[in-house]
């Protein structure tokens, strides 16, 4: 499928969705950071402090992951330069504070990535298909999981966010130039 066959089909997928789903959409996307805001690409800091602050940022994060349809969401995005991000796995939703991955496995798998930071714009990413995690949850508690597969790519790709890299970053020259043409500003055509 083309550029140009990917973003007509995904017209007609907004045409299709419900308004008010839609609208919750929009809505949640103008609250996240987008390109080429410059907090995307700075490393957050470490979480020293668990004094109850997280857990309502991190449930008003969840609400507006869920609301923009996304499966992760970092701080970072949300313009909170500290090292925690949600994701949803297995139809749970976690809150990982000072993530870091303890194990990758040899074996990766390249998979077409998207991010409510950068609007449509979807490239591929090679990424490790299993990964070990160890972090903190909003009492400070540690913790570590084990994930494959989409909970696995999900990590990578927030923890990136932690660390300001973004998928542009990790995918191959031809599809960041395209990427960064779809990213630029396009003239209004009539405004003065």
């Amino acid at each position: 499928m083309t550029e140009v066959e990917g973003q007509v089909r995904a017209e007609e997928d907004d045409e299709r969705r419900d308004p008010e789903v839609e609208a919750r959409r929009r809505l949640a996307l103008a609250q996240i950071r987008q390109w080429p805001d410059s907090v995307l690409r700075l490393r957050a800091n470490e979480v020293e402090q668990f004094d109850g602050d997280l857990e309502p940022v991190a449930e008003r994060m969840t609400q507006l992951m869920h609301d923009a349809q996304g499966v992760g969401l970092a701080a970072t995005q949300v313009g909170i330069l500290r090292r925690f991000f949600v994701f949803t796995n297995e139809d749970e939703d976690r809150l990982l504070v000072n993530p870091v991955i303890t194990w990758r496995s040899d074996e990766v798998e390249t998979e077409d990535e998207g991010c409510l930071s950068l609007g449509r714009v979807r490239v591929p990413v090679e990424r490790n298909v299993a990964v070990t995690i160890r972090a903190q949850n909003a009492a400070g508690e540690p913790f570590e999981l084990e994930l494959e597969g989409l909970s696995a790519r999900v990590v990578q790709h927030e923890l990136d966010h932690l660390d300001g890299i973004l998928i542009v970053q990790r995918t191959d020259d031809e599809s960041r130039r395209e990427a960064l043409r779809l990213l630029r500003p396009q003239p209004v055509l009539g405004a003065r």
